[in-house]
């Protein structure tokens, strides 16, 4: 039998200045991820350089000038993306040269998944604000990914060991949120959520929507989201064939998911989904984007400027992001 080809999986940095870059090589070298997936890491060749020797990993760098197809055996791949202007990492600082630097890699890996040559990309986080300053496009990182792959909607999903939560609305205000709250809009969160799990092995997932309002509602009693927009939404998913159920109140919703009755749960905003993920298990929770192209997971925590250049940045988030990554590319069961 032909042995299985493992993935290869574009590692972007995230932010020069946050615990992207050291967490991002401190995972490539962990063995359970070596033997899995082929990790490529992408950004600026002085930051990559800089954090390797900082920990002592610099000879197993392997930067490949005609891109990630052919990494050497025992190293780790690097794809150099520039686009860094300063002649030092400023360590913990909001610079638009970070956010440029940051975007590029982005752009990068996109473009390389788009064109078949890396299997899946894996985002370091980034700093809102110096990615704005630098011109990034949308609120977030998903919506920017999004935008470069040309997609008019995508969805943010957390993968967790226990939970797995894709959200109607993320990168948007409490009131803003509120007004997405709309039948067509949740029909598609349901559709594009059924399509991850199957990938991650799940052929008819079972889907639990959650209400808006406490105890969804209570028939009217605190609004009427569930009935005009969350039960018809609910209520088409089911005419397709997805075995969906909903609204559920939110409060217990996440603890049922949690305790093993439901696969999935359809969040309608940010906080709702990301609280219980977070709660469930801070370090755990993966963000993969849904309705894209390309298969995309990204660490679910951020720039932590409070850790960089210390050495403690602990890289299991980025870890299991990488992993997921391989498994929905064709790899190994995440573990």
């Amino acid at each position: 039998m032909k042995p299985r080809t493992k993935p290869r999986i574009g590692i972007t940095l995230g932010d020069p200045a946050g615990i992207g870059p050291e967490v991002a090589l401190k995972a490539a070298c962990v063995p359970m991820v070596r033997a899995a997936v082929v990790p490529v890491l992408l950004g600026p060749r002085l930051v990559v350089e800089h954090y390797a020797q900082r920990l002592g990993l610099s000879r197993r760098l392997a930067f490949l000038n005609d891109g990630p197809e052919a990494v050497p055996g025992g190293k780790i791949g690097v794809v150099d993306t520039d686009h860094f202007d300063l002649p030092a990492i400023p360590f913990g600082e909001i610079r638009v040269e970070c956010g440029r630097a940051a975007l590029a890699a982005i752009r990068r890996g996109v473009a390389l998944a788009r064109a078949g040559r890396l299997d899946a990309i894996v985002t370091g986080p980034i700093h809102k604000k110096s990615a704005q300053m630098a011109g990034m496009v949308g609120a977030g990182h998903t919506e920017f990914i999004a935008h470069l792959c040309g997609v008019k909607e995508a969805r943010l999903m957390l993968v967790g060991p226990r939970l797995r939560i894709i959200h109607v609305s993320a990168h948007v205000s409490l009131r803003g949120a509120l007004s997405l709250v709309e039948r067509r809009r949740i029909l598609r969160t349901i559709e594009l959520g059924a399509e991850v799990m199957k990938r991650l092995g799940f052929p008819r997932p079972r889907i639990a929507v959650a209400g808006v309002n406490p105890h969804a509602s209570d028939e009217g009693l605190f609004g009427d989201e569930e009935r005009r927009e969350i039960v018809p939404a609910v209520k088409a998913a089911a005419r397709r064939g997805l075995r969906v159920s909903g609204p559920v109140s939110p409060d217990t919703v996440f603890y049922r998911a949690a305790q093993g009755e439901f696969d999935l749960v359809v969040a309608m905003y940010h906080d709702q989904g990301h609280i219980a993920a977070k709660t469930q298990g801070f370090a755990e929770a993966v963000n993969v984007t849904a309705g894209l192209p390309i298969i995309r997971t990204s660490v679910d925590h951020g720039t932590a400027f409070d850790l960089v250049g210390k050495n403690r940045a602990n890289p299991d988030n980025m870890k299991r992001a990488i992993l997921l990554a391989g498994q929905m590319a064709g790899g190994s069961r995440i573990a």
